[in-house]
């Protein structure tokens, strides 16, 4: 039979039933692991009896919520498959993807209900709950369905082998696809992950990045869970309340995108008290080496950085403390029992595992590792394509060094052909970033008669005196640029278009280009 995410769990609340398992920022609620675990049983009996059974899908359209964790580990006692959607996507693609996955259940709140009620409309045979005190004529009270339930633990037959989850793929490039993962390949992402980040039954570990997404889930709570951690829930990313979150709650690490650490630093912190914060964990997008240092000088704090894709559980390599300053901007070694290779691309088809690049030299990054996803869900033929000879073709361009290890360059379709020459947009990136007046920066091609494509800069100011003239001037002044791949037009915006997960959409900015 082997483990199972609802063994761990219960595991855990054997060990730890006394201590607090769980915190939720927004409503002040607190539970002990006994107590939570009565409530997962709770909420487990309540989707039992709304026609649940083993292998039906419960989506949820939620921010971070004591709900989400909850129907997380409720769905693990009755082995239905949990479905968390992205709750920064439209009415038109949450229903693509409740019209995919079809699940029995959808459970979503007051700040998601105008994408979800527009997705009611198109979807059938689907039980709409939400969790806040409203009324609406598609839906029931959350609440109000599971008063009265058994906190017994309800019986079910599970498998380590078992489906736990179906996560749609961030759509980076368009349509999002569903990934599937089985109870093993998250109890080895969970294990893997607290040895490298060294956790213990003495953390006190926030949830700001949203838990939809398996950078949060997978590498930062289930490793707490595991260990018997106290879990603190904060509905959504900002700034100043996390920094005071993270001294009212004694916080001693956290999980946050790149940019979101850089939106911190940018607040006064001349009050702020990080005495009981001992780690923090990033991932989801390359950071930038100056992002690395100025953490590393005003934090002070142990910093680990995960690179990988939601096909592999996510993580895949991991820079550890002792790495972030020798190899800013690199993505680490491979994870334990994992196998990281570059490989030569092919324009007729996918890359050969066989056909390894050199040190120094640029291609296809594929990975094999225990948590690679059996498959994308109803897509056979994008899993064959994407799964290759066995191994996870990520679609990155990037690097190995002497030492061995990995660095980033691209995306395979976001790398930028000028004059026959191949730019990758991270590198032209990392320099804009080291600008003191850039708050943040994304590089794409546009056509371009004379040189088939040419770069442009896509830039949000950190100061409002900032000129095109003045980052050109930069960029020729450090050298660190041959002319060829120097930016030859800068577009000022207020923000970047970025998922949940902080991966930029370069398709969206690719969209902007058409209209100009």
């Amino acid at each position: 039979m082997g483990p199972t995410l609802r063994s761990m769990f219960e595991q855990t609340v054997a060990k730890y039933p006394d201590k607090e398992g769980l915190v939720d920022v927004k409503s002040g609620k607190r539970w002990t692991y006994q107590e939570w675990d009565e409530e997962v049983n709770c909420l487990a009996n309540t989707l039992k009896d709304a026609g649940v059974e083993k292998g039906d899908k419960v989506s949820t359209v939620l921010f971070n919520t004591a709900e989400f964790a909850t129907t997380l580990f409720a769905c693990m006692k009755i082995g239905a498959v949990f479905n968390p959607i992205n709750f920064r996507l439209t009415g038109k693609e949450i229903t693509f993807i409740l019209q995919d996955a079809a699940p029995k259940v959808v459970i979503f709140e007051n700040a998601t209900h105008q994408q979800v009620a527009q997705a009611a409309k198109e979807v059938r045979g689907v039980q709409f709950w939400s969790i806040d005190q409203h009324e609406l004529d598609f839906a029931v009270n959350f609440q109000g369905q599971i008063e009265g339930a058994s906190r017994d633990r309800p019986d079910c037959e599970l498998d380590e082998n078992d489906v736990y989850a179906i996560m749609y793929t961030s759509g980076t490039t368009g349509l999002p696809k569903g990934v599937l993962h089985t109870h093993r390949d998250m109890i080895d992402q969970g294990l893997i992950m607290g040895a490298v980040m060294q956790v213990t039954d003495k953390e006190r570990g926030l949830s700001v990045a949203p838990m939809f997404h398996c950078a949060e889930l997978h590498c930062a709570f289930f490793p707490r869970l595991m260990m018997g951690g106290t879990n603190i829930i904060m509905h959504h990313f900002e700034p100043k309340p996390l920094i005071q979150t993270v001294k009212e709650e004694a916080i001693t690490t956290f999980f946050a995108a790149p940019t979101m650490w850089n939106m911190m630093l940018q607040e006064d912190l001349s009050d702020a008290d990080f005495t009981s914060l001992n780690k923090g964990l990033y991932g989801g997008a390359p950071m930038a080496p100056a992002l690395v240092k100025k953490l590393h000088e005003q934090l002070g704090i142990r910093l680990f950085e995960a690179y990988g894709m939601t096909e592999m559980g996510p993580a895949i390599t991991v820079l550890t403390e002792d790495e972030q300053l020798d190899k800013a901007g690199s993505a680490g070694r491979a994870l334990i029992n994992h196998e990281v290779r570059v490989v030569r691309t092919r324009e007729d088809g996918p890359a050969d595992p066989e056909d390894i690049c050199e040190p120094g030299e640029l291609g296809e990054i594929i990975v094999q590792g225990p948590s690679m996803m059996p498959g994308y869900y109803n897509r056979p033929e994008a899993t064959e394509e994407a799964m290759y000879k066995g191994w996870y073709h990520s679609g990155d361009i990037g690097s190995f060094d002497e030492e061995g290890y990995l660095w980033v360059s691209d995306r395979v379709k976001d790398m930028i052909i000028s004059g026959g020459e191949n730019i990758y947009s991270r590198e032209v990136e990392d320099v804009l970033f080291d600008h003191e007046k850039v708050m943040d920066a994304a590089v794409i091609g546009e056509p371009d008669e004379m040189w088939g494509e040419r770069v442009v800069a896509y830039i949000v100011k950190k100061d409002g005196s900032l000129t095109d003239k003045e980052l050109d001037e930069f960029c020729t002044a450090t050298e660190r640029l041959a002319r060829y791949k120097r930016p030859r037009r800068y577009e000022f915006v207020e923000e970047l278009p970025r998922n949940a997960s902080g991966k930029l959409q370069k398709f969206k900015l690719r969209e902007k280009l058409k209209h100009v």
